[in-house]
């Protein structure tokens, strides 16, 4: 038998139970990782390119430009997950005062 500690009710308590701040680690590991691979992206694609929009012509890396793109996106895609998001809240509350 193993000394473990017993849990409520004599049941075993998990050896490897996960927290917050386990999750918090990975989390930040993930980043970490992340910052990594965008940095070394950065580096190997310094060249410069011309980005045209609304008729304004500027220069900047492609890396940069590139990376604007993608945060662009994601802003765009997160704008529209919440507005949904509350377009589901609304219709849940307008269902339960329905139901009362």
């Amino acid at each position: 038998m193993t000394n473990r500690p017993e849990g409520e009710a004599g049941t075993r308590a998990s050896p490897d139970k996960r927290t917050r701040a386990s999750g918090t680690w990975v989390a930040v590991l993930v980043a970490l990782a992340v910052l990594v691979f965008l940095v070394i992206f950065i580096v190997q694609n310094l060249g410069t390119t011309s980005v045209y929009f609304l008729g304004v012509t500027w220069m900047m890396p492609l890396a940069v430009a590139m990376l604007c793109s993608a945060v662009a996106g994601a802003l765009i895609v997160a704008l529209a997950g919440g507005a949904r998001v509350v377009q589901l809240r609304n219709a849940n509350r307008k269902a339960r005062k329905a139901l009362q």
